[in-house]
């Protein structure tokens, strides 16, 4: 793909191309220069931008720039200093090696000894051979030194070699046993490097799953663009089957496959992070199961296997878990759905294991049209259009200007609740309901079955922020543009062609080139520590917090072509906010695990407080939920309230997911489902009326959690504990002020 960079720069609103304050290099560079990949956009407040010229096919495929920084640190740089708790010898048994020597050693007669010691050639060569590179000599050295020097009794063992180097009856060399000892104390990578190097040795990730090496896996690959029925010709192998599974990336996707298959006679379960459900009354589980990708079995055998959006493997948070599924999952069958960019990859890796793919190719059922014309103007929308923005920003101003203009629209953005997106789109679809416009963020890409005619991209620019709290503006990548427009003219509902086209006319050329570019093959799956492996990282590292010991991992580890590892940044910062909470590791890495929304203040706030109930044994009842998130709710009046009840619900999902990981503490699951019913209510009531809530919010409302970001950690973790101490305090003040709550605990409470 071939546009000129002048283009791109027009399409952002924030961006003026003003040749007279540009850079001469700059203005050459936006008049003459011609790009073969989207560029990176950083705007900063002073209208100046910054461009970083990179393939698009890749960056979603390597490692985050945090965590090329830890690799190309040295393990000696991450590790943490442990304490030297050798014994210490007590006032009460009097100086041993004083008596034993007869002699008391002096601090001006010691310096100079130690000092030889360090200058010392030998000394040098034998810390080398021991992993003690010259910084970390020094280093350990000078802890050496000052425990020496501090000690107001020393280790008689030391106080004799002292005393028989002085006089002149031993070598200054004799020291080091003592000095390596004392380092491979505070130091214990030293003496388990190679260990630690097999134990993140990540190369042969297939060999992690024996189970499913013990078969013989058969694969169908089905791949197609949106629309081509790829994943229905698959459903209809997995309902045919006498056991099977369902791997989607969507808690919607599973939902819907377990309705479709309940439906159809086969008893389905479905497992998601926050909830389970059986298809049996007696709550026995069925043959069948349909579950989003992180909890797939590796362990149970099947008979046909589904593994939905498998190009999500290259995801750079998420992929872990689909690499994990393509590789452990024992079914005799195993189907694969996907985009084809996928394809070339997993063959590759299914090569490892002796495993091959049978391909079935797919065509679009219905055709799709790049409209010749850019809508320009909101008073050109007609019904069944669907517009969709990159921000929450152009999602309230789209929305409130078209309420404006008469249109009763329907609103789906990432943040809002399964059930609130599933109302609102089922109002959209019924051709009896006046609401027939659609504004929406990228949400409906994946997992939304909509009766759309015509899809409108307000922008071609989606807004991220990357792990240094920058502010990037990227062109829509390919794939992501093909499965957004491919959501018109859906397969059947009532439009049998689709349409697709631009709010700008500037972004309309753009959007022809993107949408006639072939998607760029994967290049690499995710993989992701394991318990296991922190564990065992640990138990060599002692002194090592979870944090210290994901950097060191990441430093070590090491990979073959076809994978790389998915940022860890989350886990680090979710392990930062427990840092001073006890908790055993594995506790408080299932913590780091848990799905927190980190630019939630409030969100982080209320996962800390969870973190030291469980810390003190204190179970989490309905009773206590419901007054530190001040239940009853009420209605939201503007956007900001309606913001806040969306961070509750993700609060209560939080204690949903912490429930099936710590059902001794997080207990009163169906009370808090009734509890998240309620606010679900209220929230859909919020976005129903969310033109009012931005009417009295004074206008198109905003972004939301601006300013410091998860990626400034000691801020964050200031601005959460003041957080905490207040909702901390406005709880104690209900507890005193209000005995009752609005609502009806169950007997369960009351039982434990």
């Amino acid at each position: 793909m071939r546009i000129s960079l002048r283009c791109y720069l027009r399409s952002i609103p924030q961006c003026r191309i003003v040749t007279t304050n540009t850079p001469a290099i700059l203005s050459r560079m936006v008049t003459i220069r011609i790009i073969d990949r989207p560029p990176h956009i950083s705007l900063f407040n002073n209208n100046q931008i910054s461009i970083r010229f990179c393939s698009s096919s890749s960056s979603s495929s390597l490692p985050s720039p945090n965590d090329n920084e830890i690799k190309d640190k040295d393990i000696d740089t991450l590790v943490q200093h442990g304490q030297d708790h050798s014994t210490q010898f007590s006032d009460e048994w009097g100086d041993i090696g004083e008596e034993i020597t007869g002699r008391k050693l002096l601090k001006e007669e010691i310096i100079p000894l130690l000092n030889k010691f360090l200058q010392r050639p030998t000394v040098r060569q034998l810390a080398a051979e021991n992993g003690l590179k010259p910084k970390l000599l020094i280093e350990a050295f000078s802890s050496f030194r000052k425990k020496i020097l501090d000690s107001k009794i020393l280790d008689p063992e030391i106080h004799i070699l002292l005393s028989d180097i002085l006089q002149g009856k031993g070598h200054v060399d004799d020291l080091f046993p003592s000095f390596i000892k004392h380092a491979k104390t505070i130091y214990p990578h030293i003496d388990c490097l190679d260990d630690l190097k097999k134990i993140s040795d990540l190369r042969l990730p297939p060999n992690w799953y024996p189970e499913a090496r013990t078969i013989n896996r058969k694969f169908y690959f089905h791949c197609g663009p949106t629309n081509s029925g790829k994943t229905y010709s698959a459903l209809n192998r997995f309902l045919e089957s006498k056991s099977g599974i369902y791997c989607g990336p969507l808690k919607m996707l599973a939902v819907e496959v377990f309705q479709k298959a309940n439906n159809a006679g086969v008893a389905c379960d479905l497992i998601t992070g926050e909830e389970r459900r059986f298809s049996d009354e007696n709550q026995s589980p069925s043959a069948h199961v349909s579950c989003t990708v992180e909890m797939s079995s590796v362990n149970q055998m099947y008979e046909v296997a589904i593994i939905d959006e498998i190009q999500m493997v290259r995801d750079p948070e998420r992929g872990w878990a689909w690499t994990r599924a393509l590789l452990g999952i024992a079914a005799e069958e195993i189907h694969l759905c996907g985009e084809k960019a996928a394809l070339n990859l997993i063959i590759e890796i299914l090569s490892t294991t002796g495993e091959v793919v049978q391909i079935n190719e797919y065509k679009r059922l219905t055709e799709l049209n790049v409209e010749d014309n850019a809508l320009e103007s909101l008073e050109n929308v007609q019904p069944g259009d669907c517009i969709v923005c990159f921000s929450k920003r152009d999602i309230y101003n789209v929305s409130l200007k078209l309420e404006r203009m008469g249109h009763n629209v329907a609103t789906i953005y990432g943040t809002l609740p399964p059930a609130t997106k599933l109302l609102q789109c089922s109002k959209y679809n019924n051709p009896n309901d006046p609401c027939n416009i659609l504004v929406a963020t990228d949400a409906i890409g994946m997992g939304l079955n909509l009766s759309i005619r015509r899809i409108i991209f307000y922008s071609l620019i989606k807004p991220t922020f990357n792990n240094k709290n920058e502010k990037t503006l990227d062109v829509i990548p390919v794939s992501q543009a093909l499965q957004i427009a491919g959501r018109a003219g859906r397969y059947n509902t009532q439009y049998n062609q689709g349409y697709v086209t631009t709010y700008k006319p500037e972004d309309l050329p753009i959007l022809k080139e993107v949408l006639a570019s072939p998607i760029e093959d994967i290049e690499a799956a995710g993989l992701h520590p394991t318990l296991d492996q922190i564990e065992m990282f640990s138990f060599l590292l002692p002194n090592a917090s979870l944090t210290n010991l994901l950097d060191i991992f990441v430093s070590l580890c090491q990979l073959n072509p076809y994978y790389f590892m998915c940022n860890i940044e989350s886990i680090k910062f979710l392990a930062g906010i427990l840092e001073h909470i006890s908790l055993p590791l594995r506790a408080r890495y299932v913590f780091c695990c848990a799905p927190v929304d980190n630019k939630s203040n409030f969100v982080c706030a209320m996962f800390l407080k969870y973190a030291r109930q469980y810390s003190n044994n204190q179970p989490m009842t309905a009773n206590w939920l419901c007054q530190t998130l001040k239940f009853p709710f009420r209605r939201p009046i503007n956007m900001a309230e309606l913001d806040h009840l969306l961070s509750v619900y993700d609060c209560l999902d939080l204690y949903l997911w912490l429930s099936y990981r710590f059902p001794d503490v997080f207990f009163d699951q169906e009370s808090v489902r009734d509890i998240q019913r309620k606010l679900d209510e209220i929230i859909l009531d919020g976005v129903l009326n969310i033109t009012k809530l931005l009417r009295a919010s004074g206008g198109g409302g905003g972004e939301h959690h601006k300013g410091q970001r998860m990626y400034n950690p000691q801020a964050r973790f200031k601005q959460i504990n003041m957080l905490l101490s207040n909702n901390d305090n406005s709880s104690t003040s209900n507890n005193n002020n209000n005995n009752t709550l609005n609502y009806k605990i169950s007997s369960k409470i009351h039982h434990h």
